[in-house]
């Protein structure tokens, strides 16, 4: 138990500074939003999938904490986001490169979630686009976020004391979830999950999703270590690992608290593409 506390603590510190350096550019944003400087990305929506899928290739959880508090706070789309998810490596890259796997292995893998991150991405932009044009819908900023914290920066205007507050109650908010989802993982065991995932290659695309979902970078970790003693398939470890988005989902249920119902419909989304692009995976 102290080996998990001890585990989750400094994970949970080593996503502090991408979270104050988030809610400091977003505070930063919204003073400077009257000048046009958010108005990029609503403009060219098509950059953000994009960027968004070569962000999320580097290793750690800390580009889809990140993001999730940039979509909450109105800076970037559904799309830019769902592509973030899946591209996100999480601890994957540090697990396949510990085991001294082929470069070119690496790089199939990696360009494969960059892939599938930016044709989702592209995708879900371009259908909630017309969406909502038929059934406009109220736009996320960073005030929601502000009010539900109650930091008072509209008030104060200190955006580096606002941001450090954010920072603060949500990192609170990552290490409670974290425990939780780290003690869920270690009862369950590699060999039980393994068991688990390899009687039914199809069923097991489902079941790796579910536990892709789990808010904690040990999901990945197994499912890349399965993987590797080729004990779960590649479209079943490609199906958990595309929505293994560590932490994220947990910053976005914080962050995005008072639309908790649109929160569930994104993880919802999340898993349903990753269980597509696992089945079609898998046909090949």
């Amino acid at each position: 138990m102290l080996d998990i506390v001890l585990d989750v603590f400094i994970d949970t510190v080593k996503i502090i500074p991408f979270l104050y350096i988030t809610f400091l550019v977003m505070e930063y944003l919204e003073d400077v939003a009257k000048t046009g400087s958010i108005k990029l990305l609503k403009k060219y929506p098509a950059i953000g999938p994009v960027v968004g899928s070569a962000a999320g290739a580097f290793p750690q959880c800390g580009f889809s904490a990140a993001a999730s508090s940039l979509y909450s706070g109105g800076v970037i789309t559904l799309g830019t986001l769902i592509a973030i998810f899946l591209s996100t490596s999480d601890e994957m890259l540090p697990i396949l490169i510990s085991e001294k796997v082929s470069f070119n292995t690496i790089l199939s893998i990696l360009g494969m979630k960059f892939v599938i991150g930016l044709i989702s991405g592209l995708i879900i932009d371009a259908v909630f686009k017309v969406i909502n044009k038929k059934h406009p819908h109220k736009e996320h900023h960073i005030h929601d976020i502000c009010e539900d914290d109650h930091c008072g920066c509209e008030e104060n205007h200190n955006i580096f004391l606002a941001s450090l507050k954010h920072t603060v109650e949500v990192a609170f908010f990552i290490f409670v979830v974290s425990f939780l989802a780290a003690c869920l993982i270690e009862g369950i065991g590699q060999d039980n999950l393994s068991a688990f995932l390899e009687g039914n290659e199809i069923l097991g695309v489902f079941l790796a999703a579910l536990v892709g979902l789990i808010p904690n970078c040990g999901a990945s970790v197994a499912l890349t270590t399965l993987y590797l003693n080729h004990l779960i398939t590649y479209g079943q470890a490609m199906a958990g690992l595309l929505v293994s988005a560590g932490v994220g989902l947990v910053v976005l249920f914080r962050t995005n608290r008072r639309n908790i119902k649109g929160s569930i419909s994104i993880v919802v989304l999340l898993y349903i593409i990753g269980v597509l692009w696992g089945l079609i995976l898998s046909m090949f």
